[in-house]
C-alpha cells in the first residue's frame, strides 16, 4: 500500500459550521477527516501534517515557501502528497509550486471543496478520496483534483464560485477523468531533470486590467522604482488602446526606460496572446513587451515572481519567461 502525506493548509474543506456560518477550526479538522472518511485507510497508508491553517485569500509567497519546503523535507518518506487548500487561490499555489518544485517524480495533488466537509451536501468527501487515490498513481505532476477531473496545476483557473465543477484548464487537456475507473491522459509530464526546491518569490509586480476609457495619465501614480514587472491584462490576443488620452504605448516605453518588464496577458481565458497579430500588439512588442502566450493569469503571476526571485539579467529573464519550465506553456 502506498504511503501518502496529507498536508493541511486550511480552506473551506476544513471549515466547521456554527451559528456564524462556516469558520476555520484548526483543532477539529483531523478528527473530522478520519471519522467521516474511514475508507481512506483502504486506499493508502495515510499520514497528516498541518503546514499552516489559513483562508486561502490570505495565502501568499511566504506560505508557498513553507509548503514547498515541507514537501521537499519529507519527499523521500512518501509515495505521494495531497494538499488540502482553499479554492480561491488554489490555482495560484499549485502554479507557484510547479516552479518552486521542479521535476517532481511523485504526485503532488491539490484538492479542496466548495462546501465544508461538516455539511451534509458537501463535495469534500469525493474530492479528497479521489485526490488520495490519484496520489497513489504514477502522476509526476503538481495537479488539482476537483469534481472528478485532474488538471495540471499551472494550467488551471477557478471558474465558478457556486458550482461543484469549480475549476477548468482552458488551454490544456485534463490529466485524468475519474468515473468507475481512473482514466489517465497521455499528456502527463515526466521529469526532465533532478528534483529541486527553490521557493524564492519576489512580489515586486503590478497587475493592471485594461478597460475601455482607462486614461493613461492615471498610471503616472505608479512608483516604477519599486516595481520590476507590470502585467497588462489586455483585450483579445493582446490588444490595447493606442489613441488619444487612452494610448498606453507611452506607458510601456516609460517602463522600458526604467528597466521594468511589461508582460501582456489576455482577459480571454482561451487561446493565446499573439502580439504580432494586430497593430497595437506589434507596437507594444516593438517597445519591449513580452507575451504570456496561452498561460493562465495564475501561472503568469507566479512564474514572474519565481523568475524575479532568481535575480536574472534582463535578457535571461525574457528567455526564461518565454521558455516552458513546468508545462505551463
Amino acid at each position: 500500500m502506498k504511503k501518502i502525506l496529507l498536508l493541511q493548509t486550511g480552506g473551506t474543506i476544513s471549515m466547521q459550521l456554527n451559528s456564524n456560518g462556516p469558520e476555520l477550526d484548526p483543532e477539529r479538522w483531523g478528527d473530522l477527516l478520519y471519522k467521516q472518511i474511514p475508507e481512506l485507510s483502504t486506499v493508502a497508508e495515510l499520514e497528516a501534517d498541518k503546514v499552516f491553517f489559513e483562508d486561502s485569500s490570505d495565502v501568499n509567497r511566504s506560505h508557498w515557501k513553507m509548503l514547498a519546503e515541507s514537501i521537499y523535507k519529507q519527499y523521500e518518506n512518501y509515495d505521494g502528497f495531497v494538499v488540502l487548500h482553499g479554492t480561491d487561490t488554489m490555482a495560484y499555489t499549485a502554479s507557484a509550486l510547479s516552479f518552486a518544485l521542479l521535476n517532481s517524480s511523485k504526485p503532488i495533488i491539490f484538492t479542496g471543496s466548495q462546501v465544508p466537509m461538516s455539511k451534509l451536501r458537501s463535495d469534500a468527501r469525493r474530492n479528497l478520496v479521489n485526490a488520495v487515490e490519484l496520489a497513489t498513481q504514477h502522476i509526476p505532476e503538481i495537479a488539482i483534483c476537483f469534481n472528478d477531473h485532474l488538471f495540471r496545476g499551472n494550467r488551471s483557473s477557478k471558474m465558478s464560485i457556486g458550482d461543484f465543477d469549480a475549476f477548468s484548464s482552458p488551454n490544456y487537456p485534463h490529466l485524468a477523468e475519474i468515473g468507475i475507473d481512473i482514466n489517465l491522459s497521455e499528456n502527463i509530464l515526466e521529469p526532465k531533470g533532478s528534483f529541486e526546491c527553490n521557493p524564492v518569490f519576489d512580489d515586486s509586480i503590478f497587475v493592471l486590467k485594461l478597460h475601455p476609457n482607462l486614461k493613461s495619465e492615471y498610471l503616472n501614480w505608479l512608483d516604477l522604482k519599486k516595481i520590476k514587472v507590470v502585467i497588462l491584462e489586455a483585450f483579445g490576443s493582446g490588444n490595447m488602446p493606442v489613441k488619444g488620452d487612452y494610448n498606453l504605448l507611452p506607458f510601456i516605453e516609460k517602463c522600458q526606460d526604467r528597466g521594468v518588464h511589461v508582460i501582456i496577458t489576455s482577459q480571454a481565458a482561451y487561446d493565446a496572446v499573439k502580439l504580432n497579430q494586430y497593430s497595437s500588439g506589434r507596437a507594444a512588442r516593438k517597445r519591449g513587451a513580452i507575451s504570456a502566450g496561452e498561460m493562465t493569469m495564475e501561472a503568469t503571476i507566479t512564474k514572474t515572481m519565481y523568475l524575479l526571485g532568481q535575480n536574472l539579467e534582463e535578457q535571461n529573464f525574457r528567455n526564461q519567461f518565454e521558455k516552458n519550465l513546468a508545462g505551463e506553456r
